[in-house]
């Protein structure tokens, strides 16, 4: 009885070590990822000369001389377009430091650089798809100076038949 509590012990021990080791190697992608690249850790944004680490879903950017990992892009990137800027991604890297090859990533995949057509994993959330607030739309009604036409008024007080309009109904 000993021998097969002790054998189930070591059986439940294995298997607990086997699922944290899977859950540590295997990370999700994210929506603005490119479809097709399952078993890759990094992707290298040139545009915005930054790694991104797909298992620990975090951000990793030179901060004065000094690389820091982040959740979020750092506030300077804040209005950078992840699903439509250029993905690098880095299938020859197994480490835990891309930016080991800073230098050589920056060289071959300049600011701007455009490699095959990409298709993200999910569609852009609609808040990215929405106008800026700053931005004047087309059509839109100009702003009205106080003088408004409504009931006839033309602007300078009269109520279009001579007399001002002053809150009193005839």
């Amino acid at each position: 009885m000993k021998k097969l509590g002790l054998a189930l012990v070591l059986l439940m021990g294995m298997l607990s070590h086997a699922q944290v080791s899977i859950n540590v190697n295997v990370g999700t992608p994210p929506s603005w990822g490119p479809v097709g690249y399952d078993n890759s850790r990094y992707y290298y944004l040139p545009d915005i000369d930054i790694y991104y680490d797909i298992n620990q879903s975090q951000f990793i950017y030179d901060n004065n001389g000094a690389w820091v990992r982040v959740n979020r892009l750092p506030s300077r990137y804040r209005n950078y377009d992840l699903y439509g800027g250029y993905k690098v991604v880095l299938n020859d890297y197994r480490g835990n430091t891309p930016y080991s090859y800073h230098s050589k990533h920056r060289a071959a995949y300049p600011k701007g650089y455009k490699g095959k057509p990409q298709k993200n994993r999910g569609n852009k959330p609609e808040k990215y798809n929405k106008p800026d607030k700053q931005t004047p739309q087309k059509n839109s009604p100009k702003k009205s100076n106080g003088n408004s036409n409504k009931e006839g008024n033309n602007g300078n007080g009269n109520n279009g038949n001579g007399n001002k309009g002053n809150g009193k109904h005839h």
